[in-house]
């Protein structure tokens, strides 16, 4: 029944679940065979996760080279190996950056350890990536609030493609302590799907979840 069904699908990932599982669980709960997602988004990070399907894949880069758009918190004069708060303590860089340093062209690199969330599992664990190489990517826009209440300052981010928040909040000085993704390019997590919903959607209301393909090309 789903064999011609194009589109996008906009979910809502929420926060301590990998990308992975919500496109394995996607696949398997709709009997879908082939399926991509638009760029992947870590486990702590909750919000826009768009999965393509079928004939969608050959637009792949259309979605991967859009810019995106976050919100979130930080806690500043502190960081860890992985940037985010399932890390281990380590001392600050050597020169911190300013917020008002974080804009325009940045080059990063990916910090090499990561905080992941197998799939079953309630726990993260930190794993070593290795070694990356340095980009280059580009911040539009970075509001940083104040840490009123010590739980970490408010944040909203517009960059490239690419940009790593984790990486940036280390070159902070600070600990990434939440992260939520609001749009990529023209999408909305406004129009997302929350994950939830979708483990209770039928398969015969599957095919309403999908932006098709002549609206989401437009």
């Amino acid at each position: 029944m789903l064999e011609g069904l194009d589109g996008f699908l906009l979910v809502d990932k929420p926060a301590g679940l990998a990308f992975s599982t919500v496109v394995k669980t996607v696949k398997r709960k709709f009997n879908l065979v082939k399926v991509g997602h638009g760029g992947s988004l870590d486990a702590m990070a909750s919000g826009l996760f768009i999965i393509l399907i079928n004939d969608a894949n050959k637009f792949v880069d259309r979605v991967m080279g859009a810019d995106r758009t976050y919100t979130g918190t930080m806690k500043f004069g502190e960081t860890t190996d992985t940037g985010d708060r399932y890390g281990r303590p380590v001392p600050l860089p050597s020169r911190v950056m300013t917020p008002a340093e974080a804009k325009g062209d940045l080059f990063q690199t990916e910090p090499r350890f990561c905080a992941v969330r197998r799939e079953g599992s309630a726990d993260y664990e930190v794993v070593d990536t290795g070694e990356h190489k340095q980009f280059l990517s580009h911040v539009y826009r970075f509001e940083v609030g104040d840490d009123a209440d010590g739980k970490g300052a408010a944040f909203s981010l517009v960059a490239s493609k690419g940009v790593i928040v984790r990486a940036l909040a280390q070159d902070l000085g600070a600990t990434l302590t939440s992260l939520r993704r609001t749009a990529i390019g023209k999408f909305d997590v406004a129009d997302a799907v929350p994950f939830d919903r979708l483990l209770e959607t039928e398969l015969k209301d599957f095919a309403s979840c999908v932006m098709p393909l002549s609206k989401a090309l437009l």
